[in-house]
């Protein structure tokens, strides 16, 4: 990736200066082109590409620990942001979702980064600080049937306000979602009356969904614990169900097991599955664990439109992201697959944010963490407080949801094409290596 700042933006402004400084700290070859900016005042369509090229680059940082943890670097970015969008610094109200689709509305700055408004959030909902690092803030998009796709996690660096407000439509909204993956971590949550209900909110909310797989049996044992207010024994019935805790992402295309294969993505408990449905056959799946990836990468790019001629309507092609990850599909054979999704870089975060966990527990740490105190030392409290509201019963079971196949553990059920490494430019340094690939045995195979 490289890194360039035009003369006019290099020159002039705080950004600018950050630029330099930046450039000066990481090299040319280590940050990722910066959206240049113009001397005179931009266009309401140039405001807006301009919006969108950060965006993109604002992901695409994410995905360097190193660049991500640069207060230089977050500093400028917050800068950029208010830059582009033209937000003057002041007090406004923002609305804050969680899971069961409750309302919590918090006082913050337009200019308060993505840990302020989860701390604001946070004291709210009476959640005690040493529980915050547990959960995160997700950028949605509400779907005509009332479900959630997810766009990103919010970033240290973002302004919550500034980014859900520069998309100038009600279906964006930011949303309170536990960020772990391991569900032994939920004790720790589970021992506060508030992280209780917002875990009991959010498993309630994901059955509903059908991102947990419940059997009808499964489905009559939590409704029972549901009416008899037993959230702790529902949450370790829950635990114990596929795909609790996972994160499911919009239907998409892979090349496994075949080319141009329709599936549904979901991240969690240090895997990806894959949802499918072969020709002639029932709904399938198949996991992919992240310890058995020895690296993956991001690309994008824009198709040639379909014959001779420019798509009618489109003045220009829409960019085609992927993510491609080397697998270990047995003890001497790794394999290139390809996942096509609009949500390819929101997929690669998961997983660098599943392979930090597992790097932090097997060198015994925690991720039982304090966010960053002010200046002043103090957090804002707020002066009234709002309860975390108990979710309905669950509802009969979906009837049409059918049952899957596990493909196999080690996917060797399933006929798999030689697919090789994915035909792109990608150059070495847009490959994200895994570290925890490092430590897998024979008794992992």
């Amino acid at each position: 990736m490289h890194f360039s700042i035009p003369e006019t933006e290099s020159r002039s402004g705080d950004s600018g200066g950050s630029a330099y400084v930046l450039r000066k700290e990481y090299g040319a070859n280590v940050l990722p082109a910066f959206p240049p900016k113009k001397l005179f005042s931009l266009t309401p369509a140039e405001v807006e590409q301009r919006r969108e090229q950060l965006e993109k680059y604002m992901q695409a940082v994410r995905q360097d620990p190193l660049l991500g943890g640069s207060e230089t670097f977050n500093s400028f970015l917050r800068r950029a942001q208010q830059e582009t969008q033209q937000v003057p610094t002041e007090e406004v109200s923002l609305e804050v979702l969680l899971s069961n689709g409750q309302k919590v509305l918090v006082s913050v700055l337009t200019s308060d980064q993505t840990e302020d408004v989860l701390e604001a959030v946070a004291a709210k909902l009476d959640l005690p600080d040493d529980l915050i690092g547990y959960f995160s803030l997700f950028l949605v998009r509400e779907k005509e049937d009332g479900s959630f796709s997810f766009v990103r996690k919010l970033q240290e660096f973002e302004l919550p306000y500034v980014s859900v407000t520069s998309l100038r439509s009600q279906e964006y909204k930011i949303v309170l979602r536990k960020s772990y993956w391991d569900s032994a971590y939920d004790d720790d949550v589970m021992e506060n009356r508030v992280g209780l209900n917002l875990l009991y909110a959010q498993t309630v909310s994901d059955i509903e969904r059908g991102w947990i797989l419940v059997t009808k049996e499964q489905h009559r044992q939590l409704k029972s614990l549901q009416e008899k207010v037993s959230k702790k024994e529902f949450l370790r019935l829950a635990q114990t169900l596929r795909h609790y805790g996972y994160l499911r992402f919009d239907a998409c295309v892979a090349d496994f097991p075949e080319k141009d294969c329709p599936v549904v993505v979901s991240a969690g408990n240090s895997e990806l599955s894959l949802q499918l449905r072969l020709p002639g056959q029932q709904l399938r799946e198949g996991s992919f664990r992240v310890t058995r990836m020895r690296c993956w990468r991001v690309t994008s790019s824009v198709p040639l439109p379909s014959g001779s001629t420019n798509s009618p309507g489109r003045g220009r092609g829409e960019v085609r992201l992927e993510l491609a990850f080397e697998y270990l599909m047995s003890k001497d054979r790794l394999q290139w697959v390809t996942i096509t999704s609009p949500q390819a870089i929101m997929m690669s975060i998961c997983l660098q944010s599943m392979v930090d966990e597992l790097m932090v527990k097997k060198s015994g740490g925690s991720i039982r963490k304090m966010l960053r105190r002010r200046v002043a030392g103090t957090l804002r409290r707020s002066d009234s407080q709002q309860a975390v509201k108990s979710p309905p019963l669950l509802e009969s079971p979906d009837a049409s949801r059918e049952s899957m196949v596990k493909l196999s553990s080690k996917l060797s059920a399933v006929s798999l094409r030689g697919i090789g490494s994915p035909s792109t430019d990608a150059s070495a340094s847009d490959v994200h290596g895994n570290f925890a690939f490092e430590g897998i045995g024979d008794e992992d195979l």
